[in-house]
Parts: structure tokens; sequence; C-alpha cells
């Protein structure tokens, strides 16, 4: 497997993790993730969901949070892993290549669609980065 296929790989998967860190980070810590006008807040922490009423919409709200920072930093362990360590197991699985690049492209459309633009350009960063480790890997 090529050294360059492996880096460009790592490198995706590095500004994944990377996101998915700072996301939990923000999560749990500071106000970034929390609506501008106080009410908006006050309003989510005692407003409950019609699914049920075991929580809050800011407990599920914090929750969805987390579980994405989670989910990104699941992703970019997991493919900088592979890309790493096991670049045959990655290049060599249609199913694994073809995973990795339907979940960054599921993450462009999100992020284009519902984010801001720092998102949407580290993952299309990332998309680019790994789509060139594929072809580097064909070669």
């Amino acid at each position: 497997m090529p050294l360059a296929a492996s880096l460009l790989a790592t490198a995706s998967a590095a500004i994944v993790l990377a996101f998915g860190l700072l996301h939990l980070f923000h999560t749990f810590r500071g106000n970034m993730l929390h609506p501008r006008e106080p009410g908006v807040m006050e309003a989510m922490q005692q407003s409950g969901l019609r699914l049920t009423r075991q929580t809050t919409v800011w407990r599920a709200w914090t929750g969805f949070n987390a579980s994405h920072g989670i989910a990104l930093i699941l992703f970019g362990a997991l493919y900088g892993y592979l890309a790493l360590a096991l670049p045959g197991v990655l290049f060599g699985s249609i199913i694994l290549r073809a995973m990795g690049l339907a979940a960054l492209l599921a993450y462009v459309g999100l992020s284009k669609l519902y984010f801001f633009r720092t998102p949407l350009r580290g993952v299309i960063v990332a998309t680019v980065l790994y789509v060139a480790g594929l072809i580097a890997a064909a070669f």
C-alpha cells in the first residue's frame, strides 16, 4: 500500500477527529453551543418533548451534541487507525472505503444544510483528502 494513501486518509481522519473533540468539549464546557438569547435557553430547559416527558429540549440538545461529537471522534479514530496501522484492511475493503466516503459526504451535506462555514470547509477538506487517499491506494 502506498504511504501517500495512508497519510492522506490519516490527515482526513485527523480533521474529523479534531472537530469531534472540539464539539464534545464545547458541548460540556463554556457557552459556544448555547443560544445567544437567554430566554431561548430557559425555554429549552423548561420545555418537554412530545415524544416523552422524561427529558427536556435542553437535555436532548445536549445529548445530541455529545453523541454527534462522539460519532466524529469514533470515525476519526477508527479511520485514522486503519489508515496508519492496517492500510491493507482499509484500502482492501470496498465496504470500509464506501462507508468512509458515505459518512464524509453525509457530513458535507449536513454541514451545508445545518451548520456554518468552518465545519463545512473542514469536512470538504477531509473528504478531498480521503478521496485522494483512495486514488493513491489504487496506484
